[in-house]
């Protein structure tokens, strides 16, 4: 489960839009959610670029299925979209709330026409969903 820029301030930023839900509360909601399901989840988070990109290099080389929130990075990160593209196994965009509610700037993500598939807008249940997803598709 990979997390772009501003997410590490989950609780602390815009609680009227993102709650006040901290990361590390997401990251046990994520973590107790794989073990239910059967498969173990790795949460990470960066405001770094090019660290994303590597980490989907990684999950693309070990055929790793993946739950991405790309963040502010989904508007505009063509790099990020190239190594989308790259994957070999199922990667689901998510976000916690529904960027096409959200200012206009926000309504376009480059990187959706190269994942399997978006969820968005139901907060945690997001990831949640997402992670529940993974279990029906093929890697």
């Amino acid at each position: 489960m990979l997390n772009g820029p501003n997410l590490g301030r989950l609780g602390s930023r815009e609680p009227e839009k993102y709650g006040t839900t901290t990361f590390a509360e997401l990251v046990g909601v994520c973590e107790k959610t794989g073990a239910e399901l059967g498969f173990e989840v790795e949460v990470r988070q960066t405001d770094d670029e090019a660290e994303l990109v590597g980490w989907l290099h990684e999950a693309a080389d070990d055929r790793i299925p993946v739950v991405l929130n790309p963040a502010a990075f989904t508007h505009y990160s063509y790099a990020l979209r190239d190594a989308i593209a790259q994957r070999t196994a199922p990667l689901i965009e998510v976000h916690l709330t529904n960027p096409a509610t959200r200012e206009e700037f926000r309504h376009t993500s480059v990187v959706a026409g190269v994942a399997t598939g978006t969820i968005a807008g139901f907060g945690l249940d997001s990831y949640r969903l997402a992670l529940r997803a993974l279990t029906s598709l093929d890697s």
